[in-house]
């Protein structure tokens, strides 16, 4: 897809808060490039809304009565949605964090952003980019620096390298395998060996320590 600036990137807003939906509405509305396709106040609402609005990205809260944020973007997932999900948020503990990207999130920002992060991030979910706020991935790569991540580790193969950019655009196990030719059992293995060279166990820390050593957006 072309990166040209005047591509309007379409929006659905997730928030049980109406006077947050407002003010984002506002900002995006204001903003040229942007347009709100719709509101939910609850995870099961916005699976609801994505699927029949077909947004390009999803701006999600996490914790949301009547349906929270984390099995909103699992349902997404598993749904097969076009919508790529960018968690926002007041939370930046590891409890919310690792799972909802886990569970499929292109990035995760908090809600304390500056505007323009916040437009920047938009945009680079929707090209299937990762987007961690910096104070995330900060937090991330030193919860999980090992001995076994420090410079000098064992170099990551090409093959797996190339899993891990995968990985970073929030593709899947099953996409993974689907655009490297392999099946999902060898792109396991590959993780796996990835994760040991990192000295990580998750998808979100591998994509962290990948950008922290310039493995990644090199």
């Amino acid at each position: 897809m072309g990166e040209q600036a005047e591509e309007t990137v379409t929006l659905l807003l997730v928030d049980d808060h109406p006077v947050v939906r407002d003010g984002l509405r506002g900002m995006f509305e204001s903003s040229p490039g942007f347009r709100v396709l719709g509101e939910a106040s609850n995870g099961v609402d916005g699976v609801g809304l994505a699927l029949r609005l077909d947004p390009d990205v999803v701006l999600m809260d996490l914790r949301m009565p009547g349906g929270d944020g984390v099995a909103a973007i699992a349902e997404l997932a598993r749904r097969g949605a076009r919508a790529k999900v960018l968690v926002l948020t007041t939370y930046d503990t590891d409890s919310d964090t690792l799972p909802a990207i886990e569970a499929g999130a292109t990035g995760y920002l908090l809600k304390d952003a500056p505007r323009e992060e916040l437009f920047t991030a938009v945009r680079a979910a929707a090209q299937g980019r990762a987007v961690l706020s910096p104070a995330v991935a900060s937090r991330l790569v030193s919860r999980v620096r090992t001995p076994a991540s420090a410079p000098g580790a064992e170099p990551l193969s090409a093959r797996e390298r190339e899993v891990l950019e995968l990985v970073a655009k929030g593709s899947s196990n099953r996409e993974i395998a689907k655009d490297l030719f392999i099946s999902e059992a060898t792109v396991k293995t590959h993780l796996t060996h990835l994760y040991a060279k990192l000295g990580v166990r998750d998808r979100a820390a591998a994509v962290a320590v990948g950008y922290d050593r310039h493995i990644l957006g090199a």
